[in-house]
């Protein structure tokens, strides 16, 4: 199928219409309003907070043909214009999240006031994984993954909690195509050359016992981009705004304050 610029959902999380705007994405297999409820209620006096979804994910309906990273940055745009009106936004992205906002940091720097990473890397996994994984979610659905993700996505202790069981049926619920598409688009998303040419603000956030993406690849985007910092949290593995959402919220607020 050829590459499509997919329809995304935004959705309104907290914050009042005269606070700057922050929008937040979620990683694959979550929902974004279910990701970021938590962080985004504690950033209420800070910023009005959109929380934007994936195709075939949460409010995002599902994706009609290949997806690529700077398709999935393209929608974004889109879906947060009406939103914006103009307005510069600080963008927070987790895992895939995270490498669309720096995508979006790469392509169009006059749209963002800064970015803020969590979760990610300047290139994820490696390409087989993805294609494997892929093929498995359109044999299986996305309920084959379930307890893959829960081992990546939480720290030791924090699972089962009433958070984890709904970001697992969000996976559940997720639309096997669009997730297979997205996977393809990890597969060849690789920002590790262009990361020196970043110049906007940046926070990079990482867990201590996220396997999916290290620590070091947190600290390799903070040691590329000029100027970023990096923040790495204790007992948080692949989703922190889930995990530690009053330390997310602060390190937010503290960077755009």
């Amino acid at each position: 199928m050829p590459v499509t610029v997919p329809q995304l959902k935004a959705t309104f999380l907290a914050g009042s219409e005269d606070l700057p705007l922050l929008v937040v994405l979620p990683s694959l297999g979550t929902a974004a309003a279910v990701l970021w409820r938590e962080t985004a209620a504690l950033l209420a006096g800070q910023f009005r907070v959109l929380a934007v979804d994936l195709p075939g994910h949460g409010a995002s309906p599902a994706a009609t043909g290949d997806l690529t990273m700077a398709a999935l940055a393209a929608a974004v745009r889109a879906a947060v214009a009406p939103f914006a009106a103009g307005e510069k936004f600080l963008c927070a992205g987790v895992s895939i999240g995270g490498a669309i906002t720096l995508q979006l940091a790469k392509e169009s720097p006059e749209l963002l006031s800064g970015a803020v990473v969590l979760n990610s890397a300047a290139k994820i996994g490696s390409t087989a994984a993805w294609s494997e994984r892929a093929d498995l979610v359109q044999r299986e659905g996305t309920r084959v993954l379930r307890a893959g993700s829960e081992a990546r996505w939480f720290a030791p202790g924090f699972a089962p909690c009433p958070i984890s069981e709904e970001l697992l049926a969000t996976l559940n619920a997720a639309d096997a195509g669009s997730y297979a598409a997205l996977c393809t688009a990890l597969a060849l998303f690789d920002l590790r050359q262009d990361l020196p040419a970043l110049a906007l603000p940046m926070l990079v956030i990482g867990g201590i016992a996220d396997l999916a993406t290290p620590p070091a690849d947190q600290q390799a985007i903070a040691a590329a981009v000029p100027g970023a910092r990096a923040e790495i949290l204790a007992d948080v593995a692949h989703l922190a705004p889930a995990e530690r959402p009053q330390a997310v919220a602060e390190l937010i607020a503290a960077f755009r304050g």
